[in-house]
């Protein structure tokens, strides 16, 4: 069996990694590193090592754009991978609203699709505050 698919299958057999994953395929955007830092309340280390690691696995692309590098869903002409994707998108909404609803508050402070602001920004925390949220 080749090694791609059991990385794969590695890659979003753990929680967070799985949570990016179906972030990522939910909102169908590309994300920075300092933008998923936000959104997930995680560290700038946890962030970006579990998106080299889903890189490896061949379940997202990265691309330098400016001075950040952001990370999209790698559309393989694959069944595998096709199948992958559509078994996390099974996952209910409602296990992550909270992750979308700061997703889409966050990507909202782009200027032309592009971040302008970094991690902990006091942009970011003035519009996520708890009444925004709730």
């Amino acid at each position: 069996m080749d090694d791609r698919y059991v990385e794969a299958l590695k890659a979003i057999a753990e929680p967070h990694r799985l949570r990016l994953f179906w972030l990522l395929l939910e909102v169908n955007e590309r994300i920075c590193v300092a933008e998923a830092m936000d959104v997930l309340g995680e560290t700038h280390y946890n962030v970006s090592r579990n998106l080299k690691i889903l890189l490896k696995a061949g379940l997202v692309r990265a691309e330098k754009d400016g001075k950040w590098v952001f990370y999209t869903l790698n559309t393989k002409d694959n069944a595998f991978y096709r199948s992958l994707a559509n078994t996390v998108q099974t996952i209910p909404a409602y296990e992550c609203e909270d992750e979308i609803k700061r997703c889409r508050l966050r990507l909202s402070l782009r200027k032309d699709g592009r971040c302008v602001v970094g991690a902990g920004s006091a942009e970011w925390a003035e519009i996520s505050g708890p009444a925004t949220l709730g």
